[in-house]
């Protein structure tokens, strides 16, 4: 029997000593003891983390080779690895786990020993340290891409998922705009309103998230870079928070600026939290919705019936026929996710001592985990639930018949306590409040017919002339 092969090692150093690295890593000592040091989810740092550090890098070359602290050819080396990184090409060699130390040293140091390495390769002698790390320090350049990723991502991926799921709910309001049904208050039948307020509500309950979320943002683009270990800026140029804020603007396409207090910047994470507390509100909107979904399409006998989602699976393993509303599920799930991230977030926002936060790693993954579930979801409630969606008719006419509570319009004619023993005598009799009125009422069936218009009723106001009503 032949025995496995063996896997080959090479020996590295660093200032703790030396250290057996897997021959083909990218990576040296220092990202090696991270890797045996912290087993424990087995979760790597996100994609769009990894991103923005070597966006990071790559700016931080140019502007030191701009600055005349490295040689051009060692900045163009750094600045071309450094891309690659940002890139995705190179993935695989950052298997630091989520959960280290919580300064994200660890990453900055797996981000700085596999450039080198790319860079070395590529005909310059680079050091992680000295060169890769130049003007910078992993208290400012971690919270730095909490930022950049976390502006990239809302950017180029939540804010057009939202901008996808109004338009689709305003297709819905628009097409539906006339048709009236029962409006409900504590689950309970009460005033018509037309399903196109109904879906406005929807959209704009996502106006005024997006809103929030870009005011967030804009304290979220300020960036601690420069301030290097406590927010001195010790060991960089003074210039060099300022031009990396230009350079990361010019390279991403999206505006950045340089901190005003480098301090606030590594000390708290406040930004982060403020956005994550607005993606909380974003959770908050799309659970209501999706509830709002779940409860239209109950049924399709012994529920409310209003709506018919799409089909999209079968719903049971052992009920034929039976089709659920598996979008607006996955939505509540997702919402419920993000409302848990919002909370560690928190936590980790106020974890840190004098200045220094020490969470930055676990900020870093939330953050980021909850824009993208949003925005997933935002398409997928978009397109896989709104966009399909229609109405049973024969349902929604025949409980806004019925409806007692139409008799609040004749509140200002005969009072509250002559309209409330009308209401209950039409629920009691299971008869439509119309025929109920016309015996008791005193009034005309012209007048009642005026009065009771379910679509006129959408319009609020006093429909008869006389008194007002609480």
């Amino acid at each position: 029997m032949a025995s496995p092969k063996q896997k080959s090692f090479r020996t590295e150093h660093d200032s703790m000593g030396e250290l057996k690295v897997p021959a083909d890593a990218l990576w040296g000592a220092q990202t090696q003891r991270a890797v045996e040091n912290f087993p424990v989810s087995g979760r790597p740092l996100p994609r769009g983390f990894i991103r923005a550090l070597g966006l990071i890098k790559a700016s931080a070359a140019a502007v030191n080779g701009e600055l005349g602290l490295l040689p051009k050819a060692t900045a163009k080396a750094i600045r071309g690895a450094a891309l690659e990184v940002a890139e995705g090409a190179h993935d695989a060699h950052f298997p630091i786990d989520v959960y280290q130390t919580g300064s994200g040293t660890s990453s900055n140091m797996n981000a700085n020993e596999v450039i080198a390495t790319l860079a070395t390769r590529a005909g310059r002698k680079v050091h992680a340290n000295d060169h890769v790390n130049l003007g910078q320090s992993s208290n400012d350049v971690i919270p730095t891409a909490i930022r950049v990723s976390a502006q990239l991502a809302t950017v180029e991926t939540l804010l057009p998922a939202l901008k996808h799921l109004r338009k689709a709910i305003d297709g819905r309001a628009r097409h539906y705009a006339k048709v009236v049904k029962t409006g409900r208050t504590h689950l309970m039948d009460a005033m018509p309103l037309t399903f196109g307020q109904e879906f406005g509500a929807w959209s704009s309950q996502l106006v005024s998230a997006q809103a929030r979320i870009e005011d967030a943002l804009k304290r979220l683009r300020r960036l601690p870079i420069g301030g290097t270990a406590i927010g001195t800026g010790i060991n960089a140029d003074p210039r060099f928070g300022k031009t990396m804020a230009r350079t990361l603007s010019a390279l991403t396409g999206t505006k950045f600026e340089s901190a005003a207090d480098k301090f606030e910047g590594l000390a708290a994470q406040d930004d982060a939290v403020e956005l994550s507390g607005q993606l909380n509100a974003l959770a908050v909107a799309l659970m209501k919705i999706a509830n709002d979904l779940r409860w239209m399409n109950s049924g399709p006998l012994a529920g409310l019936g209003e709506i018919e989602l799409p089909a999209l699976q079968p719903g049971s393993s052992i009920m034929p026929g039976k089709v659920n509303p598996v979008i607006p599920e996955a939505t509540v799930m997702v919402c419920a996710q993000v409302i848990g991230h919002h909370t560690a977030i928190t936590v980790a926002g106020q974890t840190g001592n004098f200045q220094l936060n020490v969470t930055l790693p676990l900020i870093a993954v939330n953050l980021l985990d909850s824009i993208s579930l949003l925005a997933a979801v935002s398409n997928l409630l978009a397109d896989r639930a709104i966009a399909g969606l229609k109405l049973r008719k024969d349902n929604i006419e025949a409980a806004l018949g019925r409806n007692p509570i139409l008799v609040t319009a004749l509140n200002p004619i005969i009072g509250y306590e002559k309209a409330a023993a009308i209401a209950k005598r039409a629920y009691k009799e299971n008869r439509a409040v119309f025929e109920v009125a016309l015996e008791d009422s005193g009034l005309s069936a012209a007048q009642l017919k005026k009065l009771l218009d379910p679509a006129a009723l959408t319009r609020g106001g006093i429909h008869a002339g006389g008194g007002g009503g609480g």
